[in-house]
């Protein structure tokens, strides 16, 4: 419950500093919640977290999601056994609009400060997977100075389809969340 308040505020205070509504999907009700003690980090929503889009999506970063993105996040999460105590979310958070659409630095440097809001709610966090590019600059920059030494980070590839579909990257992706169970 209170990282969906976090998520609604924050979708209030985007559509602010935008002055244009802003989509910020919630988090999934079936991952770890403030109990988290992995967090997968992306690069920002899909199409299909977004309910206002004209093919509705569910609303939420989950890997329930009707895209590719999502089911590759599902089964190397299961194959890695990373069923409990894990929540994704995005480096940017709010939706960009088309998957091809890329953030900005100024995207990533306002999304990472959102992020370095919420990280003080998850108390048992112990590990991040910065999943991509995108997030690994992103949490370099403007979360790593801040976040202390106590989390680990875990680098690895975006489990987009053109990302996972490159040689050794799938492997890459499913080693990389092996390591991550073991701060279950």
């Amino acid at each position: 419950m209170e990282l969906q308040r976090w998520a609604s505020e924050l979708e209030v205070r985007r559509t602010a500093a935008a002055r244009a509504t802003a989509v910020v999907p919630r988090f999934d009700p079936a991952d770890a919640g403030v109990e988290a003690r992995v967090l997968i980090l992306l690069e920002a929503p899909g199409p299909m977290t977004n309910a206002e889009n004209v093919r509705p999506g569910s609303g939420f970063i989950s890997v329930d999601n009707d895209d590719l993105t999502a089911a590759n996040c599902w089964i190397a999460r299961n194959e890695a056994g990373l069923h409990e105590g894990v929540i994704q979310w995005n480096i940017v958070p709010w939706y960009l609009g088309v998957a091809s659409k890329k953030p900005t630095a100024d995207e990533l440097a306002r999304g990472a400060m959102e992020l370095r809001r919420l990280l003080p709610l998850l108390p048992e966090l112990r590990a991040v997977v910065l999943s991509g590019k995108f997030a690994q600059a992103g949490w370099a920059k403007h979360v790593a100075p801040f976040a202390g030494s106590t989390l680990r980070t875990i680098e690895t590839w975006h489990p987009s389809p053109l990302s996972l579909n490159q040689p050794g990257h799938r492997a890459d992706f499913g080693d990389a969340l092996r390591k991550a169970a073991h701060y279950l």
